[in-house]
Formats: C-alpha cells, sequence, structure tokens
C-alpha cells in the first residue's frame, strides 16, 4: 500500500490483507488498545510530514535532482530494494486501520477541543511505545519516501532519448542536422519522462564522452589565436590576422583564463598568467566600453584569481577597476557608457543612445565591483555600483513592473537597500508575464516580445535566450519557495522558452540560430535583415543551468547538437568563425570570432556535458554577464579567503 498526503488528509490505495477486518479480534489483539494505535498515527504523520514537499513536486511534475533537495539530504542514499508497490504492505498487519486513525485524527483537527483532547491523550501514552512493529513500520515509511517519488515519476516512462557514446576520433565534418518540431513533449513545459538515479547516471556517463570533444574545440581555438594572435584582442579565424577591436588588452585571453581552468588546461592557462603579468597594461588605452569592459576584461580577471588564488589576476584586476569605477561619478550615479581608461575623468555616452545610458549595461556591473570591493577592501567599489539599483528602482513602471530602455545620467533619488532588489526583479517578472509573453501559432511556442511605445513587435532575438535560464534559476531561489505558485510558473516558462530558444536552432539547415526570429501566421522565421550567427551563448546558458537544476537529460541532448552544428560549420583550420546566413549550409564561415565564443559558449557547451564539474550554480557559484563564475561570499567566508 502506498500513502499520499494530498492536503490535510491520507489518500490510500490498497485493500485489507485477507483477514483483517474491523472488531477481527487477531487484530485487536496485535495491538495494545487504541492508545497505541493513535500513537502510531502520530508517528506517522511525523513520517508523512517529511515526505510532503516531495509529493507536492510529483503532482506538478517536477523532478529534483537528488543533490538539490531542500533538506540538504541525498536521497539516492536511500533504501530504493523494496518495490514501492508494495512496500507498505510490510509493515505492521494492521496498517490499514492504523492510517484510518490517522485520517480521524487530520479530521478531528478542524475541531479545537477534539484535537486538543487527541494530543493529551497521545502524549499520555507515550511511554507505552517500546519500539517492536510501529517503531519498524515509520522505519520503513522514511525508507519508503524515495521510493513512492521514483513510483510515481516511473508511470511516465523512461527517458528514451539518449544518443550513443561518442568516440574520442569521431569526425564532425559530415554532421546533418536533424531537423525540426521533435521532441514536442517538451513544449508545454513539463518534465514528460522520469529523472531517476539511474537515467542520470546513464547521461552523465554518455556526457562524459562528449566533453572531451567540446575540450578539444577550446584547444583548438586557444592553439590559433596563440600561433597567430597572442595578446591581441581577438584572432580572425580564416586569415589568421590578430585584431585590436577592444582597446588592445588581450581580450580574447583574459576572457578565456577561467575556461581553460576549468577544463583543466593548465599548461595553457599559465602561458595566459604570464603574458598578463608580463604584458598587460592599460594605462596607453583610449575610450573603451564600461560595460563590454567590465564584463570581459575585468570580470575574466577576477575569475581566473578566484579559481586560482594567483594574485596577479587581482593586482591587474584593481588596476582596470580604478579607472572603469570613474564611470560612475554622474549626477545620478548612473555610469556613463564610455570612458578613456588612460584618462578616466574623460567619460560620456554614445550618440545613438540620445546621450543617455543603457539600462541592461548599467544594471550587469554589480558582480565584478562588488566582489573586487571584497577582495581589496576599497568599499567604493561596491556603493558605486549598487547605487544603480536605488536609482533604477523609482524608474519602474507601478503597473506592470519593467523599466525604460535608456536611463538618464541626472540626478534622481534613491536610497534603498538590497533587499529590494529581488523585489525589483519579482515585479519585472510579473510584468513580463503580463504584458510581454506571448505564443505563438499554431504550435503554441512561448516567446518574449519587445514593446516600443506600447505596442508589440513580434520578434526575439538570440539574446533573449537567457531568460529561460535566468526563469529557472529565479524559481529555485524564490523567497516564497519552489513549489509556490509564482516559483512553478517561472519554472514552467522557463522550460517553455527554452523549448523556442531550441527550435530556433533545429528549423535551420546549419542547425543553428539566427540572431532574430519574427513571430507570425507559422509560428516565426528568420528574420531577413539579421539571419547571421556571430557565436553567441544565450541558448546553451539556459540548457546548462536547466540542466543542472532539474536533472533532466534532454538539454544535454540538445546542447549536443548545437556543439556538432558549430563543429560542422562554424570551424576553420584556425579557430571557429560565425555565419553569414544561418540557412546557407554551402557557405563558409567568416573572419570574424567574438572573444565571448570563448567565455561563453564552448564554456557553457562544456559544463553542460561536465557532471563532474565545481560549478554549483545553487548554492556556491554566481557566473557574470561574460559567463564569468566566482564563489558567493559565504562561501569565501566558509575557505577563510577574500
Amino acid at each position: 500500500m502506498v500513502g499520499l498526503i494530498l492536503g490535510s488528509h491520507l489518500i490510500f490505495s490498497a485493500s485489507a490483507p485477507e483477514g483483517l477486518t474491523e472488531g477481527n479480534p487477531k487484530s485487536a489483539n496485535d495491538h495494545r488498545g487504541v492508545h497505541d494505535l493513535m500513537m502510531a498515527s502520530a508517528a506517522i504523520e511525523a513520517a508523512a510530514k517529511k515526505a510532503q514537499s516531495a509529493v507536492a513536486a510529483m503532482k506538478r511534475k517536477v523532478a529534483l535532482p537528488h543533490r538539490f533537495k531542500r533538506d540538504g539530504t541525498n536521497a539516492a542514499a536511500a533504501d530504493h530494494d523494496q518495490n514501492p508497490k508494495t512496500i507498505m504492505k510490510g509493515l505492521h498487519p494492521d496498517h490499514e486501520k492504523i492510517m484510518k486513525d490517522y485520517a480521524r485524527k487530520a479530521a478531528a483537527d478542524s475541531d479545537n477541543e477534539t484535537s486538543k483532547d487527541l494530543q493529551q491523550r497521545l502524549e499520555e501514552h507515550k511511554k507505552n511505545l517500546r519500539g517492536g512493529p510501529f517503531t519498524n513500520m515509520v522505519d520503513k515509511l522514511n525508507h519508503a519516501v524515495p521510493d513512492v517519488e521514483h513510483a510515481v515519476m516511473d508511470n511516465k516512462g523512461p527517458f528514451p532519448y539518449f544518443g550513443t557514446p561518442v568516440s574520442e576520433t569521431h569526425d564532425f565534418s559530415t554532421y546533418k542536422p536533424l531537423g525540426a518540431d521533435r521532441f514536442a513533449e517538451w513544449k508545454d513545459g513539463s518534465t514528460p519522462y522520469a529523472i531517476t538515479d539511474e537515467i542520470r547516471k546513464q547521461s552523465d556517463d554518455l556526457a562524459r564522452t562528449r566533453r572531451v570533444h567540446v575540450k578539444n574545440a577550446m584547444k583548438h581555438a586557444w592553439k590559433g589565436y596563440k600561433d597567430h594572435a597572442f595578446g591581441q584582442d581577438e584572432v580572425l579565424p580564416i586569415s589568421g590576422k590578430g585584431h585590436n577591436n577592444w582597446g588592445g588588452m588581450g581580450t580574447t585571453l583574459v576572457d578565456s583564463l577561467d575556461t581553460l581552468w576549468l577544463m583543466g588546461l593548465k599548461e595553457e592557462f599559465l602561458e595566459g598568467r604570464d603574458w598578463v603579468r608580463d604584458h598587460l597594461e592599460h594605462d596607453h588605452v583610449g575610450s573603451v566600453s564600461v560595460f563590454e569592459t567590465t564584463i570581459r576584461s575585468l570580470g575574466g580577471l577576477l575569475s581566473a584569481y578566484d579559481w586560482s588564488g594567483d594574485k596577479v589576476f587581482l593586482e591587474k584586476a584593481q588596476d582596470l577597476g580604478k579607472r572603469l569605477v570613474r564611470a560612475f561619478e554622474s549626477p545620478s550615479g548612473i555610469p556613463y557608457g564610455q570612458i578613456s581608461l588612460s584618462h578616466p575623468e574623460t567619460h560620456h555616452n554614445l550618440g545613438w543612445t540620445g546621450g543617455n545610458a543603457i539600462l541592461s549595461e548599467a544594471g550587469t556591473l554589480q558582480v565584478e565591483f562588488r566582489y573586487l570591493a571584497r577582495a581589496t577592501g576599497i568599499t567604493e567599489y561596491a556603493t558605486k555600483s549598487e547605487r544603480v539599483f536605488e536609482v533604477m528602482e523609482p524608474l519602474q513602471s507601478k503597473n506592470n513592473g519593467l523599466f525604460p530602455y535608456y536611463v538618464k545620467n541626472q540626478k534622481e533619488e534613491g536610497g534603498k537597500t538590497e533587499p529590494l532588489y529581488r523585489t525589483m526583479y519579482d515585479n519585472a517578472m510579473q510584468g513580463m508575464h503580463e504584458m510581454l509573453l506571448q505564443y505563438s501559432k499554431p504550435s503554441n511556442l512561448a516567446y518574449i516580445a519587445d514593446q516600443n511605445s506600447g505596442n508589440l513587435d513580434h520578434k526575439m532575438d538570440h539574446l533573449v535566450c537567457f531568460m529561460g535560464g535566468s526563469l529557472v534559476l529565479g524559481a529555485y531561489t524564490d523567497p516564497l519557495g519552489l513549489d509556490s505558485e509564482r516559483a512553478q510558473r517561472d519554472l514552467k516558462v522557463g522550460k517553455q522558452l527554452a523549448y523556442t530558444c531550441y527550435q530556433m536552432y533545429a528549423r535551420t539547415k546549419t542547425g543553428i540560430s539566427p540572431e532574430v526570429v519574427r513571430f507570425g501566421e507559422h509560428d516565426f522565421y528568420t528574420d531577413h535583415g539579421v539571419p547571421y550567427y556571430i557565436l553567441r551563448p544565450e541558448t546553451v546558458e539556459t540548457f546548462f543551468i536547466l540542466n543542472q537544476l532539474t536533472g533532466d537529460p534532454i538539454y544535454r541532448e540538445w546542447g549536443w547538437e548545437v556543439f556538432q552544428s558549430i563543429e560542422r560549420f562554424c570551424k576553420t583550420k584556425i579557430a571557429y568563425g560565425s555565419l553569414h546566413d544561418v540557412n546557407n549550409d554551402g557557405q563558409g564561415p567568416e573572419d570574424r570570432m567574438e572573444s565571448f565564443f570563448l567565455a561563453e559558449t564552448i564554456k557553457y557547451l562544456y559544463l553542460l556535458q561536465d557532471p563532474d564539474t565545481e560549478i554549483d550554480i545553487l548554492h556556491k557559484h554566481v557566473f557574470n554577464t561574460e559567463a564569468h563564475p566566482v564563489r558567493i561570499f559565504s562561501e569565501m567566508d566558509k575557505a577563510q579567503t577574500v
């Protein structure tokens, strides 16, 4: 018999064992009276409460990986030897009567006096319980909890989409994209198949045969950069020329450091470290983007320091940070978009923004400057960057929680503190759900439209595909709990968006997404003005987050398809190049490789296929916008490090 708690009542499915009927003398002799029955009921109630959150999750078809059980335990260590459909039959022979007595107690809770009387009687007769069958029953019920979870999940059937292990000599040059409209079971944001320990192990074993190829891709690109453009901002992957389009700060090198470290490429990492130590300077650098330089260079240096502990990186990060922080010296505290590193008193916004700052840039600099403040003890880095949110809060619409695209650098009032940040996020997500979230026809694919002057523009950029991961991470960290209605809404929509973004890849001839798709009569089509792919990471970022949090193997399968298409259509003799038109599978890559391909895209593809990674996005690490992970402060406190 399996008992599940639904609300405040037990629902159970089994008939009483043969010979067990009400009033049966044999049954009565097996007890020490009604007091023992009620004591057993109380014990069962305690064990049942332990199962409550798991059952609630199962009702909503949410399967939590064992490593993220909310009580901190690892359910994988539980006893799974018994069949969950029969495990309860091994309990005390009068289990049916005991369960009914528990149900009577639950019903009595509505009557305060009856409930108080029952609780008093339970306490009075606590001393009558001396182990034996009742203790054994509770122990078995405790072990039954994960079995019940697996039983419900098993009703979905096993995960059917595993690929085959990949040999180390696998040839990607003949890969053909597998086509669109597959895996429709995931379209509605559900978890359609069982995710058991066995399924996770099978997925992990398969992933280990794949990650070596992602690592090889990184080695190939790093070698091309080292051979042709070492120390320059970018390598051009066709011509092999170097390109200093970010001020000549070795941007690809600095952006790649933590990827090399996480892949165990320590020799290559040390090559980069030596260049940073001996050659990286900022005195000669003119006007740069505050946003891009912070997320790529400052973030890259700080992450390299956090992982390696090498103070060379912190010294260079402080030299860069003290220049960049001058951008926050505006009347409002909103940073200017451009600053001269050689003359940091010179700063401005770009003309095409109308002289305004860009909201998405100003609101994503805090991870780096807060970490720098912690590492150096210079609090100014944190206070100036956090001031941005104090100024942003009054700009949030009271009607729908959304923000404007641009913000001015003039003086604004503010003064609230960090607890406000989550509230601002939740209000913005509420506005997104109400104002921007749309569903396509005929396939009902979720997408987030733009809003311009009150009108919806039914398009979605590849950049927006980070929102699937953001929503799911927000759900798992929701102050109301993962089981709350709000968190479940965001979890579902995050999964729906992940499926849509996967289809943005699967529906092209190359199996690679364009920069923008537009939604219309037949779901979506490639925006003819922007059919290109510049090696962007946002979709595989979402796949990584969803796989690590939910344990669903499908995100590894989708990510592997993306990687194979990149290998097939973007690889050059030197590195990897962008595509001019994702629907032209006969045209080779272009002579351009952004540094974020090595910092983000390759890193996320590797972490997605690395079940042994130290990265823990729920408990230990936070990624900046450029995918540079650092430890959260509580983890630093545990390690007694900066």
